[in-house]
């Protein structure tokens, strides 16, 4: 077999791998409201067995079960607008017959241990399958980055696939934003209407899959607060505030004819790249979940007016509730319109593995600024993601680093194969003074992370919060020698 043929048959593979992979987040987000319902009629199996003097204490449950199906029906509104708005970057028609023998799955995963389980950053894995703590696997090889076409900087990415479809160009006017919904009594909420058929997804088939995935819907729409609603305001002040000034404050100057650049790896729904921009950087995001991937495209493209959507992100938990109003309450989303929210032109969202798409040569001192966050312990081998970071920024570039080490492979019980480099912060400070990092600024942050903030409960985190840069190679050079 020659060597084109090789490479024609490994790329129809890879995109079969995608498409498999595809079709299984797809089916996740068409099972959300069938799982939601069984956990319903779970409740409402429980309420049926107390003793009628119980339930005479709490008539107002079975209430309460209706007012839940009409909060999923909201719900399930949202997430069927949004993919009747998704453009699937490869031919969903095709069949599976390349990819036999290989788990799908998807490309987000969760913490194990002590974290909230919607702490689903992106993940990634250089060159092979990417296995995940809930046993599925992460076949998105590629990346699939969108950039305008005005945007011109040392090393950008050759725009493969248009998920984010221009977002410079796709600025437009906006009507009057509407108010903000403030409903609390659900039952006074009349039903969406159905969702009509996206011709895109017509063939697809809607199979059942584990509920691990549809664990994963239910974690996008958390993570959508924590980006997209006023309800999220404080956890961005404490995790993107610091971050946002200490690029100001390294970036006094940002010249609109020549902005600086910034990469924002494990970006999950965009909100940090976004905010980035709107300081005056051209700022690219990359995430690795397509979960997350088509949950910012729609946000970031198709929204139109402040508070267009009302979704109800705690309904699917019982526990530590102060009140059923709390539990039910709506959210609205998103807070701001991000079409006019001043981005710079050439912001941009990345689709792919964080090493395959940045670790190769023409990436090599492309980028100004790196920053990180709740992403580091991502990593299999987090040495690897410093090296890349260093090899990606400029002599003098500045990479802004805040989250906890909670890596996310450390608990892979039974599968000897899965690698897990975990450092500790020490040793991770000392493999990045190894790849010619100098300290600036550190410190401690308590931090939450898609926290519910009227919970009983709530997971905060010290996350370590550092500025490093990137030495001159001459002064690392030197610097070695003299030791």
């Amino acid at each position: 077999m020659s060597n084109s043929d090789e490479e024609l048959r490994r790329r129809k593979y890879e995109e079969a791998l995608e498409v498999k992979s595809l079709r299984r987040i797809i089916a996740a987000y068409f099972n959300y409201p069938e799982a939601a319902e069984d956990d319903v009629k779970r409740y409402e199996r429980s309420f049926r067995r107390l003793p009628v003097a119980h339930k005479a204490m709490l008539a107002h449950l079975p209430l309460k079960y209706q007012k839940l199906r009409r909060c999923i029906d909201k719900n399930t509104f949202f997430i069927y607008e949004m993919l009747k708005a998704f453009e699937p970057p490869v031919d969903m028609s095709q069949e599976d017959e390349n990819c036999e023998h290989v788990d799908d799955g998807s490309c987000g995963h969760f913490h194990s241990g002590d974290r909230d389980p919607c702490a689903c950053e992106s993940a990634s894995v250089s060159g092979r399958p990417h296995s995940t703590k809930s046993g599925e696997v992460c076949e998105e090889k590629n990346g699939n980055c969108c950039k305008p076409e005005s945007a011109n900087f040392e090393g950008s990415l050759e725009c493969k696939t248009n998920t984010h479809k221009d977002t410079s160009d796709n600025i437009t006017d906006i009507k009057d934003p509407k108010s903000l919904d403030t409903v609390t009594d659900i039952s006074s909420v009349p039903p969406e209407p159905e969702c009509e058929s996206h011709d895109g997804l017509d063939s697809m088939p809607h199979f059942h899959v584990p509920l691990v995935d549809v664990d994963k819907v239910r974690c996008v729409i958390r993570n959508i607060v924590r980006d997209w609603a006023t309800e999220g305001q404080k956890e961005r002040d404490e995790c993107y505030g610091p971050i946002l000034e200490e690029l100001k404050r390294n970036f006094p100057d940002r010249n609109k004819e020549s902005p600086p650049t910034c990469l924002v790896p494990g970006a999950g729904l965009g909100r940090l790249a976004l905010e980035i921009s709107c300081l005056g950087f051209i700022s690219q995001g990359n995430e690795f979940s397509y979960y997350m991937m088509i949950c910012s495209s729609f946000i970031l493209n198709q929204c139109e007016v402040v508070g267009e959507w009302s979704i109800h992100p705690w309904i699917h938990s019982n526990c530590n509730s102060l009140s059923d109003a709390d539990q039910l309450r709506p959210v609205s989303v998103p807070d701001i319109h991000p079409a006019s929210a001043g981005i710079t032109e050439g912001f941009s969202m990345c689709g792919g593995d964080f090493v395959e798409v940045y670790g190769g040569p023409t990436q090599v001192g492309s980028w100004d600024s790196v920053v990180t966050c709740f992403f580091l312990d991502t990593a299999h081998n987090i040495v690897e993601y410093i090296e890349i970071i260093s090899n990606i920024l400029k002599d003098g570039g500045v990479w802004i680093n805040l989250g906890p080490l909670l890596y996310h492979f450390a608990d892979m019980y039974g599968q000897e194969d899965e690698m897990s480099v975990e450092l500790s912060l020490e040793d991770v400070k000392k493999v990045a003074f190894n790849y010619g990092f100098q300290l600036e600024v550190e410190k401690t942050i308590e931090t939450t992370y898609t926290t519910n903030p009227r919970a009983m409960m709530q997971n905060h985190y010290f996350s370590a919060f550092w500025t490093m840069r990137k030495k001159p190679l001459a002064t690392s050079i030197q610097e070695s020698m003299d030791e």
